[in-house]
């Protein structure tokens, strides 16, 4: 990595502060003296503290970290928006929206509306509007995109924070400090380096020490996650090989348990086959074993010819109906007795007497 010496410090003029009585007393340790009414900073600490910074961003990017840069004054702003964009980081360079951090769920709702109505505009939906919707989207689509823009593909919280000046990102350092992201920044010596993690002290307002320190940050972040995109691009492809590999395998287990099973199968229906066909042999030789009795009564002389007429049955002589009884007329009543004297019966005597 490309290093900024005391030589490329001097000559962007990293060195020069604000006025003295514009100072922060916190900024006493990073500051050498002062000339005509200027303090001047410690190079040789800016040297060293820069090193310490750039090695941290680089170890961080290179392991899958995230930088978010930010820089909204107009002496930092290109600078950080084509460093951002050349190691694939997250930027905001317009303005800084309240909440960013702090309230990154209702921020990735607004990021989400953003890759909406972009969708929209690439699709041509929006000329499909009416005029005032149409004009209304696209007005929300600028304000988005300028809000918005540089943290588009950003999905989840940074893991470090670089500044370029603490006045001016105080917002962004306040969010930062309070969710305990680590935060890299350049300090001048109006500001107080209390909250930054990784302080640089050095003169802010000047375009060409704002690029340098920006640049040197920048390289670190874009070599460290140019070699975790490399590593994680094998890492990729030999788990890709190894899930294709894995596949093949199954794919290949799969075939022979299903050649297993046919096979199987087909064992077990030609045994079953041979156990039909030895049962159908001895039933036949059982049979063949066995001397069949003719019956001459049942079996026809020849094929053709009809079968000889029955005889016919003899007719049973009809069973001899009972006769009916009659009903018995009732009886009538018992005579009255007749009297003694006209009793008709004779007495034996004149009985015999007659017969004599």
């Amino acid at each position: 990595m490309p290093e900024a010496g005391l030589k490329e410090l001097l000559q962007a003029g990293v060195h020069f502060g604000h006025q003295t009585r514009r100072w922060n007393p916190n900024m006493r340790r990073f500051i050498f003296g002062e000339l005509d009414g200027i303090h001047i900073i410690d190079l040789l600490q800016t040297e060293a503290l820069l090193e310490n910074a750039r090695r941290f961003a680089g170890e961080l990017s290179a392991g899958g970290g995230t930088v978010l840069f930010v820089g909204t004054k107009k002496q930092a702003r290109d600078t950080v928006q084509e460093w951002a964009e050349r190691c694939k980081m997250p930027y905001v360079n317009k303005r800084w929206l309240g909440g960013l951090l702090t309230n990154f769920n209702t921020m990735s709702q607004r990021i989400a509306r953003l890759h909406e109505l972009n969708g929209w505009k690439e699709d041509g939906k929006l000329d499909l509007l009416p005029t005032k919707e149409r004009m209304g989207m696209e007005a929300e689509l600028a304000k988005l995109e300028f809000n918005l823009g540089g943290v588009r593909d950003m999905d989840r919280l940074p893991d470090a924070v670089f500044v370029t000046d603490l006045k001016t990102e105080e917002i962004a350092v306040h969010e930062a400090a309070r969710l305990r992201i680590p935060l890299i920044a350049l300090v001048d010596t109006n500001c107080d380096p209390s909250p930054v993690d990784f302080v640089i002290p050095g003169n802010d307002d000047a375009i060409r020490s704002c690029q340098l320190v920006i640049g040197t940050i920048g390289t670190a972040v874009e070599e460290g996650a140019g070699s975790w995109r490399v590593q994680e691009e094998k890492r990729i492809a030999i788990e890709m090989e190894r899930r294709k590999k894995d596949d093949e395998e199954r794919k290949k287990r799969e075939e022979e348990e299903k050649a297993r099973v046919e096979a199987e199968a087909a064992a077990k229906a030609t045994a079953d086959a041979e156990a039909a066909a030895k049962a159908t042999a001895e039933a036949a030789a059982k049979a063949a074993a066995t001397p069949v009795q003719a019956v001459a009564s049942t079996k026809p002389a020849t094929p053709d010819a009809p079968p000889p007429p029955r005889a016919p049955e003899p007719k049973s002589a009809p069973k001899p109906t009972e006769p009916k009884a009659e009903a018995k007329p009732p009886e009538p009543p018992p005579a009255a007795p007749a009297p003694a004297e006209a009793s008709t019966e004779t007495s034996p005597e004149s009985k015999e007497g007659g017969q004599s």
